[in-house]
C-alpha cells in the first residue's frame, strides 16, 4: 500500500489493489485533488479513516449516447413542474448528499473535510453541481467535478421526491457536451439509465 506525503504525487494507477485502492495519506488540496482525477483516482473514505485514493478496474461510465430514459421518464420530464438549474446552491446539493439516508449506509463518506475541499473546487470552477426545483424548495440534485478534460466525473446525488435525481442527470447529460460521464463505481441505479463498466485502460484513455 503506497502512503502519500506532502508531495503532490500518486503512484501508477495499475498498482491499485484487486478492490481498486491506490494509496492513502495525504490531503484534500485543489492541487491533489485536480491530479486525481485527471489521473482517473478520486477519494472515497469514512469519517474515521485516513484520506483513501482509488483508481478501480473495471470503471464504471456512462456514454451519454448511451443513456436511457424510459417513456414514463421523458413524461415526468414533459409534464412536472420540476425547475432544474446548474451552479444555484452548490453548497445545499452536497450538504443533502451528505445527510440523505440510504440503503444499506450506516453513515456519510462525504465528511466534513471532503464538503470543505469539494465546495473549494467549487469556488475555483472545478465542481459543478444540479439542482432539482419543486415548488420553490430542493428535492434533488448532483454534483461532480470537471478539470477541462471533457470528462465530468460524478461524485454524489439525492432525491428528497421520486425520480428527482434520474431528472438532475438526464437534464444534465442531454444539455451538456462531455465525451463520458465517470460513475466510478457500479450501482443498480445508474446502470438503468445506461452506464456500463469498461477496462480502466480505456477510461484512462478518455482523460487526455
Amino acid at each position: 500500500m503506497h502512503l502519500l506525503n506532502r508531495h503532490i504525487e500518486f503512484p501508477p494507477v495499475h498498482l491499485a489493489s484487486k478492490e481498486g485502492i491506490l494509496a492513502i495519506g495525504g490531503d484534500l488540496s485543489p492541487e491533489r485533488l485536480v491530479l486525481a482525477y485527471k489521473s482517473g483516482i478520486f477519494p472515497w473514505f469514512d469519517d474515521d479513516e485516513p484520506i483513501v485514493w482509488w483508481s478501480p478496474d473495471p470503471r464504471f461510465v456512462l456514454f451519454p449516447n448511451q443513456l436511457k430514459v424510459s417513456k414514463s421518464m421523458t413524461q415526468i420530464l414533459r409534464n412536472s413542474d420540476f425547475e432544474i438549474t446548474v451552479n444555484k446552491d452548490f453548497k445545499a446539493v452536497i450538504e443533502h448528499c451528505s445527510s440523505v439516508k440510504r440503503d444499506g449506509q450506516k453513515g456519510t463518506w462525504i465528511t466534513k473535510h471532503m464538503k470543505s475541499a469539494y465546495i473549494r473546487l467549487h469556488e475555483l470552477g472545478l465542481a459543478t453541481s444540479v439542482e432539482v426545483w419543486l415548488n420553490n424548495e430542493l428535492v434533488g440534485g448532483l454534483y461532480g467535478v470537471d478539470v477541462n478534460n471533457g470528462v465530468f466525473c460524478g461524485e454524489s446525488m439525492f432525491s428528497l421526491v421520486s425520480n428527482a435525481s434520474k431528472a438532475a442527470l438526464i437534464t444534465f447529460v442531454q444539455n451538456t457536451n462531455y465525451k463520458l460521464f465517470d460513475c466510478q463505481v457500479y450501482t443498480n441505479h445508474l446502470e438503468s439509465l445506461g452506464a456500463e463498466e469498461i477496462p480502466r485502460n480505456e477510461f484512462l484513455s478518455y482523460l487526455d
